[in-house]
């Protein structure tokens, strides 16, 4: 009898062990209407892909919130009016001292944006990077492409829609920026391998479109003889400025990112070929990474790839839905039919 009690006893402390460990995990199953904030900080408002990363990682957040209902994930968008890398790194520190759960941000400077980073991170705010990278960081894992590759990708198609012959530009950004900066390299790298093809010049500039149709008129002042422009980011393209400034055929022209408002170059011919990024996806998977890492104790590769498409008139219509698929709602219908 005494050997039965001294063995209940002993299933019943087990149990309550147990039941203590369970309390304490990660499942989130057990948090008691937790409130997640998730700070997203771009690199400027002037520039629209980001506005749709900042979609994206809105639109996993409601997910989140919808199949955890003791979760609420909330996204606390914090955008530069004009790029800066100082105004960046003050937005993280600023984070941080608002008690934020983690911080996703597109680096425009390596170097500020690293200590903001490390700052962060030291106190015990994970940093998921996108689009823009600061490798050296502390930070818990990088999502976007490989942007040596895709310089080299723009440099390849341009060179085909140039006869592999003639003198190319490139319209670079920011020089601090290292996504464009790896691109930069891509492109001029790449083209060394066509012996007909010269760069006449890398044009840095303030990411707007403004801006970078000047830095492109001054170029072309400069050099006549350019003859097609290889653009590491899509400035230039985020309007109908463009529009009134060149004909159609003047240059051929390799652009990055593929946006609604961009495609109306592809459809005149102003544009050769664009190559899209799944901006949306930058804020989308960053957000779902976190929640993975952070309370549901799920491994997080360090690096994440996303591939990129090159958008040309023969798939015009292919991306166009995709892009509404992703939220995007500025798409006119002609494209969603082709």
């Amino acid at each position: 009898m005494k050997n039965s009690i001294r063995i209940l006893i002993i299933l019943f402390a087990i149990l309550l062990i147990v039941g203590c460990d369970k309390s304490n995990s990660k499942d989130v199953h057990a948090i008691d209407n937790e409130i997640i904030t998730i700070t997203i900080i771009t690199k400027s408002a002037e520039n629209p892909v980001f506005a749709s990363a900042v979609e994206g990682a809105q639109a996993a957040a409601e997910k989140l919130s919808k199949r955890f209902k003791a979760m609420d994930v909330l996204i606390d968008p914090r955008i530069p009016e004009k790029e800066s890398a100082a105004v960046q790194a003050q937005y993280i520190r600023d984070a941080v001292a608002d008690s934020t759960n983690a911080i996703v941000v597109s680096c425009s400077d390596i170097t500020l944006l690293t200590e903001a980073i490390n700052y962060a991170v030291e106190r015990g705010v994970p940093v998921v990077t996108f689009d823009s990278d600061a490798p050296e960081s502390k930070r818990l894992a990088f999502i976007g492409s490989d942007d040596v590759e895709i310089g080299s990708r723009l440099m390849n198609e341009l060179s085909k829609q140039m006869d592999e012959q003639g003198a190319v530009a490139v319209l670079a950004g920011n020089a601090d920026a290292p996504n464009l900066q790896n691109r930069t390299a891509g492109i001029i790298a790449a083209a060394k391998t066509y012996p007909n093809i010269s760069i006449v010049g890398v044009y840095h500039h303030k990411e707007t479109e403004s801006e970078a149709i000047s830095t492109m008129l001054e170029a072309q002042a400069q050099h006549p003889e350019i003859e097609g422009w290889a653009m590491v980011g899509g400035w230039p393209l985020f309007g109908d400025k463009l529009l009134n400034v060149i004909d159609p055929g003047q240059y051929k022209i390799a652009a990055m990112d593929a946006l609604p408002k961009q495609l109306p170059y592809i459809e005149n011919g102003m544009v050769q070929v664009l190559l899209g990024q799944p901006t949306y996806l930058w804020g989308k998977k960053s957000v779902e990474m976190i929640v993975d890492k952070l309370y549901l104790d799920k491994d997080v590769p360090e690096n994440n790839g996303l591939n990129f498409i090159p958008v040309s008139i023969d798939n015009l219509g292919g991306w166009s839905r995709q892009l509404r698929a992703w939220g995007f709602k500025d798409i006119p219908v002609k494209y969603l039919t082709m």
